[in-house]
């Protein structure tokens, strides 16, 4: 499937032009119905489906991106190692394999489901509304990355510590921490005791 910018539309053969679209969704995560993806992030925003990727070398360091400075939301600040939002009808799985390789250019080994979260977190530097019913993974970077620079301005591989003083002096997504210590039982899982998850 073909990478497609955030504000992006493309013209079928009708000549019209398509919007992307999001699944909405209800509290428990059911699909209500789809709307055009900056609308949905507009002020109160609407509850989307979404994705979020964690992933770790073999030392146990997390994986973690800058935006890139073109993007429409939050560009050029860090967050997790991937993150996104399924089309309609395609499998939150599916979708977080995809934008992974097409962002980092890698395939993630031994990717597994770390549960949900719900959260609601406007952005004031963009104004517009993160509402997301996030599905969370968890898996390991075991091939160099190739970076897509149209999506990620820089990477970093860091421990719980590095990420601690990060996170104290660069500006990180809004949803980051929130969707972080959702993941983190599957995380500790995943990288054993000693990587201090």
């Amino acid at each position: 499937m073909p990478i497609t910018p955030a504000n992006a539309t493309h013209s079928p053969s009708s000549g019209t032009a398509e919007a992307i679209l999001l699944e909405l969704v209800d509290d428990e995560g059911v699909t209500i119905g789809t709307s055009e993806k900056l609308a949905a992030h507009q002020p109160p925003g609407q509850l989307h489906r979404a994705f979020s990727v964690f992933l770790f070398d073999e030392h146990g360091r997390l994986l973690i991106q800058q935006r890139a400075l073109g993007k429409y939301h939050s560009p050029g600040v860090w967050s997790n190692t991937c993150c996104g939002h399924p089309y309609p009808g395609e499998a939150p799985f599916a979708a977080a394999a995809r934008r992974t390789f097409e962002e980092l250019g890698l395939s993630p080994s031994l990717l597994a489901e770390a549960g949900t979260v719900r959260y609601n977190h406007p952005d004031p530097a963009s104004g517009l509304v993160e509402q997301e019913y996030n599905h969370l993974f968890v898996g390991m970077v075991q091939a160099p990355l190739r970076v897509d620079p149209e999506e990620v301005a820089s990477t970093a591989f860091v421990t719980p510590d590095e990420l601690a003083r990060r996170h104290a002096e660069d500006t990180f997504s809004v949803w980051f921490m929130t969707v972080l210590d959702a993941a983190r039982p599957a995380i500790r899982e995943l990288t054993g005791p000693s990587a201090g998850w």
